[in-house]
C-alpha cells in the first residue's frame, strides 16, 4: 500500500473536515469514528464521503459500505487502490 496515497488521505480529513492536527499526527490505523479514535461522528461521515470522492474519484454509495471503508486511513486507502484496479 502506498505511503503516498496514506498521505493524501490524511490531508483529505484534515482539509474536509478542518480538524485542528497535521496529517502527519493520524496514524495509519487508528479508527476515525468513536472514542478511542480521533472521534469523528455521523456529520462527519458525509464530509469525509464528498472529499474522497472529489479527491480520490471513488464512490462510497450506501451506508455499509461507508461503514466498512472509513474505519482508519489504511481501509480507506485499501478501497481506493481495490477501486483504481476495477476501473
Amino acid at each position: 500500500m502506498s505511503d503516498t496515497l496514506k498521505t493524501e488521505i490524511k490531508e483529505a480529513i484534515v482539509r474536509a473536515l478542518r480538524l485542528p492536527m497535521a496529517p502527519g499526527d493520524i496514524q495509519d490505523d487508528v479508527p476515525l469514528f468513536g472514542p478511542d479514535g480521533l472521534g469523528l461522528d455521523s456529520i462527519d461521515v458525509l464530509e469525509l464521503v464528498l472529499e474522497l470522492e472529489r479527491s480520490f474519484g471513488v464512490k462510497i454509495t450506501d451506508e455499509a459500505t461507508g461503514a466498512r471503508v472509513l474505519r482508519s486511513v489504511n481501509v480507506i486507502a485499501s478501497y481506493i487502490e481495490t477501486q483504481r484496479q476495477a476501473s
